[in-house]
């Protein structure tokens, strides 16, 4: 999308040098290797690059000007725009065109299921909705993700559905004030990045800079689920819609409505339904529909999601049939056959609260026997023992065959499993994924289930093509 070149100085506050070669109106572009000729480049600054070292670069491929933070790397007679912070300046050049943009915005955050419930909703509006639908792709959720993401939009967007992620105290508030939702989908507060917020006091208050623009909220029904113990949301405001997976006598006990409030409630797999006002009796609506996405703990996840469409108006009957369409994004608790082995790959992140959903849901798998791989889980600050040992302790059921665990935490996932009752001898320590796919060439036989889960950091993907790189070998060991 191109944006006024004024509108661009005003909102980042840049100085400008050589106006006279800069367009009127451009693109912003941060990478040279898919600049378009006449695209302003912006040189951003990392931990690991600086594209300042690429102006000569943009500039030999058409840029029609640059955006700095530093004067001297300006050729002479470049047009340019000098800013405090290039990051910073790219946010707000996203800021002009959400409000250049007629799309209606969907921002959502939580500290687990924020991918999933994108990935659900954006595909529920292209199958019910007419217009394109753009979406935050992979889990580019930061504020340069987030700027990208508004400033690559088509100009005949609908709807835009973006992820906003938080590493740092504070950091969702300056993505809500760019994007201006219409609305705020929050689906949980939990116990994710604590080692880098210090407090879960912090990390809500972080997340809850979603709302910091007055978007409709679209938040758990279970006010724990929110971090609070209470309401926490005035109702003189917009009326806010409550998500559930579940009962509909559980969701209105886990939040009463009033007044204009709705609860968009998932029971089971078969049916939505949808509550309005104080009484039971005559306010709900229920449609029927059949949810195959795996795992039983992302039901909530497609509640969230479903809760939105209802929020953005689409009629609960249209919402409920394209939810039998509904699938989950890669890596979210993705099945993979290995021959006779049934492998659930769920390691593209892990809080304590996800995983103790996946474990839950891993327990009703319908296998021969269910095989647990648990590495460690990130930044969960001083806490991280104990809630290690939390997740070792959920492995304490004889439906578990085998429990191998890995990663910094490892000691802490196994004395949580022995002091829950788990029985010693069927705990495995390993200490690489080649280690564990060792482990399972030797002992996992036909009609096993595999459960892999860990935090990204650790690579399950890597125990995943070393089974199957094995079974290869023994299929044409055996040609």
């Amino acid at each position: 999308m191109k944006i006024s070149l004024d509108a661009a100085i005003a909102a980042s506050g840049a100085r400008v040098l050589v106006p006279g070669a800069l367009p009127i109106a451009a693109r912003f572009s941060t990478d040279t290797r898919t600049l378009v000729s006449g695209d302003l480049y912006v040189a951003l600054r990392g931990t690991s690059f600086d594209g300042h070292a690429f102006v000569a670069e943009a500039l030999a491929c058409g840029a029609s000007g640059i955006v700095v933070d530093d004067a001297h790397a300006v050729p002479g007679g470049v047009g340019a725009l000098v800013v405090d912070d290039t990051t910073a300046a790219y946010l707000a050049f996203a800021g002009v065109a959400r409000s250049q943009s007629h799309a209606r915005v969907v921002a959502i955050t939580g500290s687990a299921g924020k991918t999933t419930t994108k990935h659900v909703l954006a595909g529920l509006l292209e199958r019910v909705q007419s217009g394109h639908v753009t979406a935050t792709h992979a889990n580019e959720n930061n504020e340069i993700g987030v700027a990208k993401l508004f400033l690559g939009a088509p100009e005949e967007t609908a709807y835009v559905v973006v992820e906003f992620g938080a590493r740092h105290f504070g950091e969702i508030a300056p993505l809500a004030r760019a994007a201006r939702p219409d609305l705020a989908v929050l689906t949980n507060i939990g116990d994710a990045h604590l080692e880098i917020f210090g407090s879960r006091e912090r990390l809500r208050e972080t997340k809850y800079g979603i709302f910091a623009t007055g978007a409709r909220a679209v938040v758990p029904a279970r006010p724990s689920e929110r971090g609070v113990t209470g309401d926490d949301v005035s109702r003189d405001d917009v009326a806010r819609i409550y998500f559930f997976a579940g009962d509909a006598a559980d969701a209105r006990l886990a939040q009463p409505l009033h007044g204009r409030d709705t609860t968009v409630v998932l029971e089971g797999r078969e049916r939505l339904v949808i509550l309005s006002g104080e009484r039971a009796d005559t306010d709900a609506a229920s449609f029927e529909t059949r949810v195959t996405v795996e795992g039983n703990h992302n039901l909530r996840n497609v509640a969230a999601a479903a809760a939105a469409a209802v929020g953005l108006g689409i009629d609960p009957a249209s919402i409920a049939t394209a939810l039998r369409d509904a699938d989950l994004p890669a890596g979210r608790y993705e099945r993979v056959a290995l021959g006779t082995l049934a492998i659930v790959y769920d390691a593209y992140n892990a809080s304590m609260e996800g995983t103790l959903a996946t474990l839950a849901s891993f327990e009703a798998e319908d296998a021969a026997r269910r095989i647990v791989v648990l590495g460690s889980m990130a930044e969960l600050g001083v806490d991280a023992s104990e809630m290690h040992a939390r997740v070792g302790g959920a492995i304490a059921s004889e439906r578990i065959a085998y429990l191998l665990v890995g990663g910094d935490f490892a000691g802490d996932l196994a004395h949580g499993a022995r002091a829950a009752g788990y029985p010693e001898d069927r705990i495995v320590a390993v200490a690489s994924n080649s280690e564990a796919v060792t482990w399972l060439d030797a002992n996992a036989r036909a009609g096993d289930c595999i459960l892999l889960k860990a935090s990204r950091r650790y690579r399950f993907e890597e125990i995943v093509d070393g089974l199957r790189a094995s079974r290869a070998n023994d299929d044409a060991r055996h040609a």
